[in-house]
């Protein structure tokens, strides 16, 4: 949370782990320290102008302090700290800005005091500072604040890229729950019903006069076109409201410590401002840009989709193959779809085809270990070992050594790029027909026919578009 939002002369808030503490001089040095106490100081230490407080979440049990553009000194550098909530009570004297400060003024001081505390109260000014200007408070901004970090949109980091490491000093395994504390001098009232907070939403359930129940759900109406479904918080918290002579005090029992921040700041707009969601705006343009963006991917994929299918995608199983059914498609989309189509046993039938077409045309239907391995997917039975290991390499070996095996150069016109213009390729004709014949080993028969139909039609060239022709007569 930035600064300005809430805060007095001396810190601003900054989030459940930080805040923002100022200084009289703009660029010099001060004289800081930091003490950790056992326990909550008994009364107020004398001789500081200024003294505010405020409560930090620190998992790691360390804490540092931070110049303005990064400066460290090490004795102020990850300072041993109880681990959970903790209460920084914050002093300074002596800030002057360095265009009145003399040589004869005291050096500017800071110290904090730091001790463990249960429950997550709010900043309080103890000792306001002389001549401190009176800061405008904004409750709904750190409410805004609060509520979009609890349900933050899911990471946009590349699913290609590592995760990134957990942070040690996030780490809060072995801490326990805690409370939010929050306190009026006038009367209110907190009804039971529905917090929303875009997809998804906190149901308030009146338990007793004093309770209720506070427990996150998803919204039924989800507002984003992938919606959360993980909750911040999958179990319940009590909420409790009780009066007495000196106001209201609200009790959030039972959250985690590190939504205690934000629900702090959360609570002190609702107890002032009834059925005002101040995040539900920032929300809503989220989920408007998030839909734009998909709504831009859903077109540019349509295109990517209709450039790669020649049209419309075509059913998910032929999308899911990783053969030649793009390629297919490329040079005779209504081919592939009626090979989807096709019953199982009229897909294994038409690879066959296919693949006779293809030895005949190269000239390999003669060639014995050939037409013995085509004879025999024909007849139902598996090809032998060659065809069927490592994509048929040893076969593909064989074809290349065999000096049996005709050598035929065909010029082929491979489909056009989506500049439009057409790659043209010389190449051996018996190695672009032969993966027809390897793919009789895929026990998919639609992924057989597909890399059949394709591989034999590549091998015949030029003569391309009458063996398309004659594949769709073999299908009527």
């Amino acid at each position: 949370m930035g600064i300005h939002v809430r805060g007095d002369d001396l810190l601003h808030l900054g989030g459940p782990n930080q805040f923002t503490g100022f200084c009289g001089i703009h660029t010099g040095r001060i004289e800081a320290r930091v003490r950790v106490l056992p326990g909550p100081p008994s009364a107020v230490d004398a001789g500081w102008d200024a003294i505010s407080e405020v409560t930090l979440w620190s998992p790691s049990g360390r804490l540092s302090v931070v110049g303005l553009m990064g400066g460290t000194a090490e004795a102020l550098t990850d300072v041993a700290v109880p681990r959970g909530l903790i209460r920084v009570r914050v002093h300074a004297r002596d800030r002057l800005h360095e265009t009145v400060r003399t040589d004869d003024d005291p050096p500017e001081r800071h110290e904090l005091h730091i001790w463990a505390v249960s429950e997550e109260a709010p900043w309080r000014t103890v000792l306001a500072g002389p001549g401190g200007r009176a800061w405008e408070q904004k409750p709904a901004k750190a409410a805004e604040w609060g509520m979009l970090s609890l349900v933050p949109r899911p990471s946009e980091r590349p699913a290609i890229l590592p995760p990134l490491p957990p942070d040690p000093y996030e780490d809060d395994s072995g801490l326990p729950r805690v409370t939010v504390v929050r306190h009026r001098p006038a009367p209110v009232g907190i009804s039971e019903g529905v917090l929303p907070a875009g997809d998804l939403e906190v149901r308030l359930a009146r338990v007793d006069d004093e309770t209720l129940t506070w427990s996150w759900a998803t919204a039924d109406e989800p507002i984003f076109p992938q919606p959360l479904d993980a909750l911040p918080d999958d179990e319940p918290s009590i909420v409790r409201l009780t009066s007495g002579p000196d106001g209201v005090t609200l009790r959030h029992e039972g959250v985690l410590g590190r939504h205690a921040f934000a629900l702090g700041v959360i609570w002190e707009h609702l107890l002032d401002t009834v059925g005002s969601y101040p995040w539900m705006e920032p929300l809503r343009g989220q989920a408007a840009e998030a839909t734009a963006r998909a709504e831009e991917a859903r077109r540019w994929k349509a295109a990517r989709d209709a450039e790669q299918w020649g049209g419309a995608p075509p059913s998910d199983r032929v999308r899911g193959l990783l053969g030649q059914a793009r390629s297919l498609a490329r040079i005779d989309r209504p081919l592939l779809d009626r090979l989807d189509g096709l019953p199982a046993a009229r897909q294994r039938a038409t690879a066959c085809w296919a693949a006779r077409r293809a030895m005949r045309v190269a000239g390999l239907e003669r060639i014995g270990w050939v037409a013995e391995a085509l004879a025999a997917a024909e007849a139902g039975r598996p090809l032998p070992q060659p065809f069927s290991e490592q994509n048929g390499g040893a076969a593909f070996h064989r074809l290349l050594s065999d000096p049996e095996v005709p050598h035929t150069i065909i010029t082929l016109h491979l489909p056009a790029r989506a500049s439009g213009t057409r790659r043209v390729s010389d190449v051996l004709q018996q190695a672009t027909a032969f993966p027809a014949l390897i793919a009789l080993a895929n026990d998919d028969p639609l992924a057989a026919a597909i890399d059949a139909v394709y591989n034999a039609a590549i091998a015949h060239g030029d003569d391309r578009d009458r063996f398309l022709t004659e594949a769709h007569a073999a299908l009527r």
